[in-house]
C-alpha cells in the first residue's frame, strides 16, 4: 500500500489498540467474569475473541455459557474499572504525539462508557493526556462507531475540514467510521484485526503502529 505524505488539519485516535494495548485488561476482566459466573476461563485466544465479537456486535455466546447478560455486565464493569491499572502505553507513544502535535489537532475518540474525565486521568498517567485537544467517549454521543458522529464532533469542536483530517484505529469499525465521515483512513496492526481483516475494509493506509505514521505526516 502506497501513499505519499499527507498534509492534515487533525488526526482522530481511537485508544483500545491503538495508543494502549489492552490485552492484559481485556484477559483480567474475562477472568473476573468467568469466575464469577462460575466458568472455566477459556484459552487467551478465545478470550480476545470476546472483545474483537463485541467490536464487531457479533454474538459471543459460542464462547459464555450461561446468561450472557450477566457476563456481559460483570466483563464491561471489569473492564472500565482495570484499564488505569492494566492498559500500557505502545512503545514510544509519548514523542510520537508529541511529533505529530506540532503538525495538526490531535483529539481521542474511545467507546468505552465511561466519562472522558476517566479516560483523561489514563492519559495523563502515561504524561500523554496534554496533546490531545479533545476526548470524546461513548457517553458524549448517541451513536458508537462506525457511526460517523463522534468524528463528526471532534471535526466541529477542533474546527478542521473533514476531509482534511485523519482517523487512526486499530479496528475495522475506526475505518468505516473514518469513510462515514469523509476522512482519510490509517488502520494499525497493534490491536486485535489481522492486517487481511482490515485490508478488506481498503483504508487509505495500514502501519505496523502508531509510531509510524509521523512519516507519512507533513
Amino acid at each position: 500500500m502506497s501513499v505519499g505524505k499527507l498534509k492534515v488539519e487533525g488526526i482522530f485516535f481511537d485508544l483500545d489498540g491503538t495508543i494502549v494495548d489492552s490485552r492484559e485488561a481485556y484477559h483480567e476482566a474475562a477472568r473476573i467474569a468467568f469466575q464469577t459466573m462460575g466458568q472455566e476461563m477459556p484459552e487467551k485466544e478465545l478470550v480476545l475473541e470476546i472483545p474483537r465479537k463485541l467490536e464487531r456486535k457479533q454474538p459471543i455466546n459460542d464462547i459464555i455459557k450461561g446468561d450472557l447478560h450477566e457476563f456481559l455486565g460483570v466483563y464491561l464493569n471489569a473492564y472500565y474499572s482495570l484499564t488505569e491499572e492494566k492498559t500500557k502505553p505502545i512503545p514510544n507513544i509519548s514523542s510520537t504525539l508529541e511529533n505529530l502535535s506540532a503538525k495538526a489537532k490531535l483529539a481521542l475518540i474511545t467507546m468505552r462508557t465511561v466519562p472522558r474525565e476517566k479516560i483523561i486521568k489514563e492519559l495523563e498517567k502515561f504524561n500523554i493526556a496534554k496533546y490531545f485537544a479533545y476526548v470524546v467517549t461513548a457517553l458524549d454521543t448517541n451513536k458508537p462507531k462506525p457511526s460517523p458522529e463522534a468524528l463528526l464532533k471532534c471535526g466541529s469542536v477542533l474546527n478542521v475540514q473533514m476531509c482534511n483530517c485523519i482517523i487512526v484505529g486499530d479496528s475495522i469499525s475506526d475505518v468505516r467510521a473514518g469513510k462515514a465521515a469523509g476522512s482519510k483512513t490509517v488502520a494499525v496492526l497493534s490491536g486485535l484485526f489481522s492486517y487481511q481483516e482490515l485490508l478488506r475494509e481498503k483504508p487509505d493506509l495500514i502501519i505496523k503502529d502508531v509510531t509510524s505514521l509521523p512519516s507519512f505526516i507533513k
